[in-house]
């Protein structure tokens, strides 16, 4: 059984006992959340639409953190023109406790 969660502007296929990475939520480690924005669930069959109106996913928060550092570097030929910068996403990692569906 899976379940297809939109947050943060993207879409996660999860199961029971996976841990995703999503962008950074208003949570404490250890609190429970709850997805309520299901596009689709599979159990037996796909469900889609007012299927699915209904269904939820909650996780446990296991971790607030900030990704790699990614360079970004900008740099104009000829102009002497150039610069870096750097820059660091956080995240938060959530255990997928169970699939309402």
């Amino acid at each position: 059984m899976y379940a297809i969660i939109a947050t943060g502007g993207k879409q996660y296929k999860v199961s029971e006992g996976d841990v995703v990475r999503v962008e950074k939520l208003d949570a404490e480690t250890g609190s429970t959340v709850t997805f309520d924005q299901v596009l689709a669930v599979s159990d037996n069959g796909l469900k889609v639409g007012d299927d699915v109106k209904n269904a939820t996913v909650s996780g446990t928060v296991t971790d607030q953190a900030r990704g790699k550092k990614v360079i970004v570097y900008k740099y104009k030929r000829k102009t002497g023109y150039h610069k870096k910068n750097c820059h660091r996403q956080a995240y938060t990692e959530v255990k997928i406790d169970k699939i309402n569906a």
